[in-house]
């Protein structure tokens, strides 16, 4: 199935560079949160949407882009994890770190999961415990956590300064840190490229489940 949705983010990625490149309107708009929502997220809900329905029709999903209601899906045991455009704001400064993030629930766990960057084509991925990377180039790396004195802080782009995170760095001792957007964050912790990622704000379900997959299967070096 993993190859499936590899598949499928990618396909999700094209229909969003069609917009970031302009080979399709923009139609910025805001959400009821304030939060803005383009035509680029709307095209890789639909992408991803018909592709799991195709691929799975039994497992409900859950996307950022049309969230059924509580009361329909409190008792979903499996289903769907999907944030079609992660790192919208990033979208539209146009700095490349956003990604589609696509993975699957069981029993309150991401049990796989998959972060796609369409600008650098570069994707992450989780199954079965294993994590790996896949260059633009193609080729695959299994990947895993890595320690580091002093450790590599990933600080949000849109959130870094808040007073909550400062405060955090400033009691955490010798460090370094790194800015980036988006599910991003998870895959330098997942890679060994930096060792923290502290999130003090609200969030999403959607804004975590891919990549919490891919940096907990990256967390068990050697399986």
């Amino acid at each position: 199935m993993i190859e499936h949705i590899i598949a499928l983010s990618r396909e999700a990625g094209a229909a969003i560079m069609q917009v970031y490149n302009g080979d399709k309107p923009l139609e910025l708009n805001q959400k009821q949160d304030d939060s803005p929502v383009t035509a680029a997220d709307l095209a890789a809900h639909r992408v991803i949407a018909a592709g799991l329905q195709a691929l799975a029709p039994d497992i409900p999903l859950l996307s950022e882009e049309d969230p059924p209601d509580w009361s329909l899906r409190q008792h979903w045991r499996r289903f769907w994890l999907v944030d079609p455009l992660d790192g919208t704001k990033e979208f539209l400064r146009r700095n490349g770190e956003f990604t589609v993030n696509i993975a699957l629930i069981e029993d309150g766990k991401p049990v796989l999961g998959v972060v796609y960057a369409p600008v650098t084509d570069r994707l992450y991925a989780a199954a079965d415990g294993k994590a790996w990377r896949i260059d633009e180039n193609g080729e695959r790396q299994a990947i895993e956590v890595k320690e580091a004195r002093p450790p590599l802080v990933v600080v949000s782009r849109s959130h870094g300064n808040n007073a909550e995170p400062q405060d955090y760095l400033a009691h955490l001792g010798e460090h370094q840190t790194v800015t980036i957007g988006s599910s991003l964050k998870f895959c330098l912790v997942a890679e060994g490229k930096a060792q923290l990622y502290p999130r003090f704000g609200p969030t999403s379900v959607w804004d975590t489940a891919a990549g919490h997959a891919v940096a907990m299967a990256a967390g068990r070096p050697g399986q």
